[in-house]
């Protein structure tokens, strides 16, 4: 379908309007940003801060806190700026906080402790939460007459992260935003949007792309499918990654948002385990993979199973999947190292960016568990580099593909040629002069005869124009009952002096229509024709392990297959039956012969592997 000039201008137009349209919007906002309309704060206290009752550090609510702990406690006022906004967003994942007066009492906390005394149906009371878990959530709380007249008492913040194992970072779990109004959703727009945008990119590229280049190419390519599957498990989990923390605004359910990020790593590992098994050759290897895969994908639906029972949430449980995770990864990275035995050069390369920069930075990620370095995900350049690699190669393999449509079409034309030149060797002259010549003899001998030889003698000329419109193997059967034809009209003219012989035990294969003729043809004319009292022709086939056999036998005058004789014959037929066999099935020719004692030609067909055929 062509488009036209007119329609391209306008998409054009309508896209260049789109973009200042945007643009507009993001300075706007950013001129709004500058003005202060809303401001992110470590903590809510101006004041001192102390971890896990350690020493007290002045507190400054400008600069991240990128201690771990376990519990920190913040003591002095509300922020100064606190005064200056309308509303306020607290941000927090997998801690809980509670903000005291300095008598102890609670101010506010995100603490569900004491949901099991509201009276059923109270519009405080969550349903189906899990009590013990904070799970990931966004409060907002309103600047009122009670926060403004707390300004000037030193309040108390307590944050705790109430799992066993590990530790967070201080600044990663909590922060309080500052607006005059929908501050968190104007945080969203310019901190996490232009990189979900990219994400969703990334997601389509695995979604369209990569299983389209599949299609394109002609076939189903399990290495595109595992890397699109993978593209939109890694673009799905960045985005979760850059909007955690914003979930609770959409999602009233905090754990809920908390499972819905974990399992999106999760995703992303068993993405990254068959994508590997699709890398993997040999059997063995990729069964190991797919069993591997397998049971991550079990203990994955266990994990959410127990988040979603209230039995244990999925924070507590990322541990044994993390370490589940490890010993997996150093499982697959082994046995793509084994599989770098067999693989050379180019295709050693090609081999290693498919795999190894996802490896490489995984494992910087794992260390980055250890080490901390915060706002640093080095898969996302693993991912990225891999993704350039693929679609070098699917342009590699389009090139490829191309230069193969290319070469079968020359193919095709070269094969047409030799069957219009063993056609024309064929219906030569001298053959249809002797043949009619017999004919004619065998209508004042014995008409009935003569009718026979002339129908036999049509269906060969048809078999052979027929031949021009085959473009593809034919079964055995059919050329057996194409050379019978030829071989009865060659009896007509030698009479007592050719024997003809099957042994025929096989015909479950197929080959190029007309590629035995030829031989027999030689045995006939030049084998057994060249005796003075004539000889035998005998066809045999049988199957062997790997192939099936053709067997052209005659024990005629023979010839010396180490002497080229300049006899005035034209071997093209000959040239042009071998390239088609071994063009159109893969087969040889192989010729024996003993001078006075006769030729053998056994034509060679492999058998086809399952996969092939």
């Amino acid at each position: 379908m062509r488009i036209s000039r007119n329609r391209i201008m306008t998409i054009i137009v309508f896209c260049v309007m789109l973009l200042v349209f945007g643009l507009v919007i993001f300075q706007n906002a950013r001129f709004a940003e500058k003005d202060d309309e809303s401001a992110r704060l470590t903590s809510l206290i101006d004041g001192k801060y102390s971890i896990d009752g350690g020493e007290w550090k002045e507190t400054d609510n400008k600069k991240p806190i990128n201690e771990h702990f376990r519990k920190a406690v913040f003591k002095g006022n509300f922020a100064k700026e606190v005064g200056y906004y309308f509303n306020m967003f607290v941000t927090s994942k997998n801690v809980w906080y509670t903000i005291r007066y300095p008598d102890g009492t609670e101010f506010y906390t995100n603490r569900r402790d004491n949901v099991s005394e509201l009276p059923e149906g109270s519009a405080e009371k969550p349903e189906n939460q899990m009590l013990s878990t904070p799970g990931y959530s966004v409060r907002e709380l309103f600047i009122d007459s009670e926060m403004l007249a707390a300004m000037d008492k030193e309040m108390t913040l307590e944050i705790e992260y109430p799992y066993e194992f590990g530790s967070v970072s201080l600044s990663d779990c909590f922060y309080v935003t500052l607006s005059f109004s929908d501050g968190m959703y104007l945080r969203f727009f310019f901190d996490a949007l232009p990189v979900v945008l990219i994400c969703l990119l990334v997601c389509f590229f695995g979604v369209f792309f990569f299983p389209i280049a599949s299609v394109i190419l002609g076939r189903f390519d399990t290495k595109y499918i595992a890397f699109g599957a993978l593209c939109f498990c890694s673009g799905f989990y960045f985005i979760m990654r850059q909007i955690g923390e914003y979930l609770n605004l959409w999602i009233h359910d905090s754990t809920v948002c908390m499972m819905t990020d974990k399992l999106s790593g999760y995703f992303l590992a068993v993405s990254v385990i068959f994508y590997f098994k699709s890398v993997l050759s040999g059997k063995a290897a990729k069964r190991i993979a797919g069993i591997t895969g397998v049971v991550f994908v079990v203990l994955m639906i266990a994990a959410a199973v127990l988040h979603l029972t209230n039995t244990a949430d999925m924070v507590a449980t990322s541990a044994y999947m993390v370490w589940l995770l490890a010993a997996a990864a150093a499982l697959l990275t082994a046995l793509l190292c084994i599989n770098i035995r067999n693989k050379r050069n180019w295709e050693l390369l090609g081999y290693l960016m498919s795999w190894a920069p996802i490896v490489v930075f995984l494992l910087l990620d794992f260390a980055n568990i250890f080490i901390n370095i915060r706002g640093v995900f080095f898969m996302r350049i693993g991912i990225a580099l891999t993704i350039l690699y693929q679609m070098v190669r699917f342009g590699i393999d389009l090139r490829r593909q191309y230069l193969e449509a290319i070469r079968y079409q020359q193919v095709q034309r070269e094969l047409y040629e030799a069957k219009v030149s063993v056609m024309v060797s064929q219906i030569r002259p001298h053959f249809m002069y002797n043949a009619l010549s017999s004919i004619a003899i065998l209508c004042k001998l014995s008409p009935d005869t003569a009718y026979d030889a002339a129908v036999t003698f049509s269906d060969y000329l048809r078999g052979n124009m027929d031949s021009l419109k085959q473009t593809a193997p034919v079964p055995f059967s059919k050329e057996l009952e194409h050379l019978k034809k030829y071989l009865y009209i060659e009896k007509l003219r030698f009479d007592d002096q050719l024997n003809i012989e099957y042994d025929i035990k096989t015909t479950d294969f197929e080959l190029p229509l007309l590629s035995i003729q030829p031989l027999v043809e030689n045995a006939v004319k030049h084998g057994v024709g060249m005796k003075e009292d004539g000889g035998t022709v005998k066809i045999s086939t049988r199957e062997t392990d790997s192939a099936y056999e053709v067997i052209i036998e005659d024990d005629g005058v023979g010839f010396d297959i180490h002497e080229k004789k300049d006899d005035g014959r034209s071997h093209v037929g000959m040239e042009n039956t071998k390239k088609r066999l071994h063009d159109m099935c893969g087969g040889e020719v192989i010729i024996a012969s003993n001078p006075g004692k006769g030729t053998t030609a056994r034509v060679i067909i492999p058998k086809k592997e399952e996969n092939e055929k």
